[in-house]
């Protein structure tokens, strides 16, 4: 039975609501299925965003980037979600509502290796893809948290292609990967057209090895790198709780 919050807003039976940023921003997801990680919460923090940008999420989840990224760029143009499972759709449309983000924030359900977008339609990209190759470790269960962790249905190669055909010239591309794919990265973006301009890298203590490294490119830029000071543990404060 769905728990109605309002007309549009509602929760299915394992879904709740979290509460983030002292309860700024409300988050509808699943309570044993997918849910999102400080991954995703990095990414939105690295990303340049710009007045008047247009943005997509490439596999936008329960669409927590874009709700962090709306809160801190008020001018955001539009962002848009795409998503190809209908269930995390769904909790996107739904917290783009919660949020009152609903003007600026919308969310499709597509395949990004075929994007319902035209050429350069986007100012920026923004993924946290699945980082798993398909034959490596052990496939879980749950065919939503499968898809968001293993390369089943979406490879590198299809997020840079699909970036590649939607990003204006100098749009920004912004990815979250494993550390040790630090390389394999790179050389795949700069083989699309991508240069690289900023990096962060992510250490869970300062006594480990890194273990995420977030990558800004331009598309069609000239060279000149910045490496940006280190995250440690989850950086700043994160406040979440849930209801």
């Amino acid at each position: 039975m769905k728990s109605y919050l309002s007309h549009r807003v509602y929760l299915e039976p394992d879904e709740e609501i979290d509460f983030f940023l002292n309860g700024k921003i409300k988050i509808i997801q699943s309570k044993h299925g997918y849910r999102f990680s400080v991954d995703a919460v990095f990414l939105s923090r690295f990303a340049t965003v710009r007045k008047g940008d247009t943005v997509v999420d490439l596999g936008t989840g329960c669409g927590i980037i874009l709700l962090l990224l709306l809160y801190r760029e008020k001018d955001i143009s539009v962002a848009i979600g795409l998503e190809i499972q209908k269930e995390l759709a769904s909790q996107a449309y739904r917290n783009s509502i919660l949020n009152g983000f609903e003007k600026k924030m919308h969310i499709i359900v597509g395949d990004i290796r075929r994007p319902p977008f035209s050429a350069e339609f986007a100012d920026l990209v923004v993924c946290n893809p699945p980082y798993r190759p398909v034959k490596s470790g052990r496939i879980n269960p749950d065919i939503s948290k499968a898809i968001a962790r293993h390369e089943i249905l979406l490879s590198l190669d299809d997020i840079i292609n699909t970036s590649r055909r939607i990003l204006k010239k100098k749009g920004r591309l912004c990815l979250i990967y494993p550390a040790e794919r630090m390389a394999e990265v790179i050389a795949k973006l700069k083989k699309g057209g991508f240069e690289i301009k900023r990096v962060q890298i992510a250490y869970p203590d300062l006594s480990s090895r890194a273990s995420l490294v977030l990558i800004e490119s331009y598309l069609g830029a000239k060279p000149g790198l910045i490496i940006e000071p280190p995250i440690v543990g989850q950086g700043e404060s994160l406040s979440f709780s849930v209801h």
